[in-house]
Parts: structure tokens; sequence; C-alpha cells
């Protein structure tokens, strides 16, 4: 008896991930958790520069100012509650001195241009199409730093404005690096703060515009993180205690299909090899000073070395 339906996966023939591929991402904080498991696994990645991003405008936003070498100046922070904010970045690169804050911008933004040079693959997560602007400079930001909401309209991006929006990253990925394979990807996130309904809008329009721009034969793929978060895990007993986010066995199980569509078969193996020896790290003995524990970690360094010998960037 069938008690699911389930979300056919082809694994990618063409531009898989593998040890030899660069992965950037950027989006949502579903972003970060496909990214952590990629740098579990120790894969080479590079993720949200400024941040946590949520809305399509921020992350081309982004992207231009990498691409286009930009610089922050102090036109673009300001001070409230004894730190220093931007309205482009999320607040865990805020900061007391402002230097170190403009210091911290810049460097991302610098390291964001060099790293889409040279990546094989961008990963962007989208999590909502609610955006808020301020109505001083009508400027659209990518967080409001608890700002008083009266400085703000909040506005929700309309199916063209997020088909556009994802038109233009693309174009400014392929503009720097042509042979980029570009992932997107909508947070299962809830934004239940928006309200219910307004979520479900909110999710309807960055569906259609992705897929306004999906197409393999330029290396633009759509993988269903949401859908699967909807049909297949359609229980609250894939949700943390909030009942908005997913829960480490959702996540758990999404990276499992994310992995079987788009990580190489090659790559498996190495995998194994990797969370062997993440386990046998955080494995904590009885007896440190024991023979036995001392020739478990002999073996253990074993296996380091033979798998750095053949990936030497792996450092664990």
């Amino acid at each position: 008896m069938l008690l699911q339906t389930n979300i056919p996966f082809v694994k990618e023939q063409y531009n898989p991930i593998n040890y030899d591929s660069n992965v950037c991402l950027l989006g949502s904080c579903f972003s970060e958790h496909i990214g952590e498991k990629l740098a579990y696994y120790k894969f080479k990645t590079f993720q949200n520069p400024l941040g946590i991003l949520f809305h399509p405008k921020a992350i081309e936003n982004v992207l231009l100012k990498a691409i286009n070498e930009e610089v922050f100046t102090e036109e673009d922070i300001f001070f409230l509650n004894e730190r220093w904010h931007c309205f482009e970045a999320h607040s865990a690169l805020s900061h007391p001195d402002k230097e170190k804050m403009l210091e911290n911008l810049n460097t991302s933004i610098q390291k964001t241009h060099t790293v889409l040079h040279e990546a094989s693959h961008v990963i962007i997560t989208l999590g909502t199409a609610w955006t808020y602007r301020d109505i001083e400079t009508d400027t659209i930001v990518a967080n409001c730093h608890k700002v008083p909401q009266k400085q703000f309209l909040k506005e929700i991006l309309s199916v063209e404005e997020v088909a556009a929006s994802v038109e233009n990253c693309i174009v400014l990925l392929k503009s720097i690096n042509p042979k980029i394979t570009v992932l997107f990807t909508v947070s299962p996130v809830r934004h239940t703060k928006d309200g219910f309904v307004e979520n479900q809008r909110s999710k309807a329009h960055l569906l259609a515009g992705i897929h306004q721009h999906v197409s393999k034969r330029h290396f633009v793929h759509y993988f269903p993180s949401y859908e699967l978060m909807m049909d297949e895990l359609r229980d609250y007993r894939f949700y943390a205690e909030d009942m908005i986010h997913p829960n480490s066995l959702a996540i758990n199980y999404i990276w499992e299909k994310f992995q079987h569509a788009w990580i190489s078969h090659e790559s498996e193996k190495t995998i194994e090899t990797v969370e062997n020896i993440q386990k046998g790290l955080a494995h904590k003995p009885f007896n440190p000073n024991s023979e036995q524990h001392q020739k478990f970690l002999a073996n253990l360094q074993v296996k380091i070395v033979r798998l750095q010998t053949q990936f030497p960037f792996i450092k664990f």
C-alpha cells in the first residue's frame, strides 16, 4: 500500500555537483541548511556573503554589487540600537564599529566577485515575494533591522516583477561566468507572520516567476524543496516547535532527495568516507588514553590522509 505521493527525480546528467565543483549558495535560511550539508561533506562552498536574504530583489542586488565590484560607503549604513546596520545586508553583519562594518561589507562583496568567477553552480533559494520599501529613499530593503514599521511600505512583488528579477540574476551570473549552472528553489519555510493566505500568494508568485526562466538548455534548473515539504512531508511532525520551519528530519529528507538528484554518482563513495570520518571525529571515548582509542585515532588519521591525498582542499 502506497501511503505517500512521491515527486520523481532524475539524476542531473550534464553538470552534477562533485568534489571539483565550486558551489555558491544565496538566499533564505533554507539555503543555509543545504549549504551546511554540503560543507559537512566537504564540498567547496560559499554562502550568503551578506547574510540570509529572503526576496529576489535583495539577491539580485548582491549579485549586481559583486559583479560590478561596487563599494559600500558611509552613506550605505546607519546607526541604531548601538550598532551600525545596512539595509542591503542581514543583521548578522551589523557591528558596533562603523569602520569594521564597512570593511566586512566590502570584503564580502569582493570575495563574492571572485567566487562567482570560479563557481560551477549557484543555488538561489527564494523565501518570499513580500518586500519592504523605505519611504524616504523609495528603495526596497533586504532587512529592516527593527527600524519602526512606519518608515516602510509593505509590498508584494508581482509575478512579472519576480520573473524580471530572476531573469536579471541569471543574466548577471552568465555575464561573468557563461558556463555556470543556476539552480533555483523555493524555501519550504512558511512566512506566517505575513498571514496564511498572504504566504501562499507569495510562494505562488515566486514559483510562477521562477518557472518562466527554467531552461535545462541554458543550465537554469529548479529543485522542488517547497513541494517536497508540502506534498511528501505534509505532516506537522516534520516541523520544528514553531510549526513554521522544517525540523532536522525534514531537512535530512530533502537533502537526501537533493543528493539523489544533484550529487554525482562518483562522489557518493567520497560522501560515505567523509561521513565516516566526521562521525569518528565526533566520537567521545570513555577513556581517551586507552590503547584501543589510540588505535582508533591512528586509523582515523590514515583515512584522513588518504582522502586528502585525493582532495587536498579537504580540511577537518
